[in-house]
């Protein structure tokens, strides 16, 4: 990973076009190939940013960020302030607790425990910013990511909707929708994901263990 911090202005150009004017951020360039822009007062969510498979020209002051789809990054640099490379190694990945990871394997195997006419095509479809629990098919074609939690909260509903973000930009799955499963919600996390067009599938662990009929209720 390369870790630079330096005072820059940003223009992405592609279907749509976006300026970032003159500030200090952090810009992450990592090893998979990815290139993502961060102001001090986001937790999570780069200003900008390009997945991989991409290329990255240095010219003194600037630096090209391009996609095969032909979309460009373009990063002036008017200061750059700290610039470092640190070499992080394999990551084990998050391992889920015994009970959301099993409740995962059991809706794979019968996700239409979810909705009737899902199909799974996926387990664990990785993507550059973590691997989507569940990629599936809807009964009328549509692609749909599931995250899978034993409860869910805000910070579940957010994961979500950074993997719709980043899967609706493929040309090849678009347009793609968002399940949050999970045995208990917060409320609060119900309402952000309603708010942002995600289903919310309150799931009966016991009964998907086989204890009774697979069920599941919508709110």
């Amino acid at each position: 990973m390369r870790l630079v911090i330096a005072r820059c202005r940003v223009d992405y150009r592609g279907r749509l076009t976006a300026h970032l004017p003159s500030a200090t951020r952090l810009i992450l360039l990592k090893a998979d190939g990815s290139v993502s822009i961060h102001a001090d007062d986001r937790a999570y969510k780069p200003l900008n940013w390009m997945s991989p498979p991409c290329t990255i020209e240095e010219a003194p002051g600037v630096w090209r960020v391009c996609n095969p789809a032909g979309e460009q990054l373009v990063i002036e640099l008017e200061e750059i302030l700290h610039d470092s490379r640190h070499e992080l190694g394999t990551d084990p990945g998050l391992t889920k607790d015994g009970v959301e990871a099993h409740l995962q394997e059991l809706l794979a195997d019968n996700p239409h425990a979810l909705e009737d006419g899902l199909r799974l095509l996926q387990r664990e479809y990785p993507t550059a910013i973590g691997p989507v629990d569940l990629l599936c098919r809807d009964a009328m074609g549509r692609t749909v990511a599931v995250e899978v939690k034993r409860v869910a909260e805000l910070d579940g509903v957010e994961q979500l909707s950074r993997y719709l973000e980043l899967l609706n930009r493929d040309p090849l799955l678009a347009p793609v929708r968002g399940i949050l499963a999970a045995r208990q919600f917060r409320p609060q996390a119900r309402v952000l994901a309603l708010d942002r067009g995600i289903t919310c599938v309150a799931v009966d662990y016991e009964a998907l263990r086989g204890l009774d009929d697979p069920s599941s209720r919508l709110f």
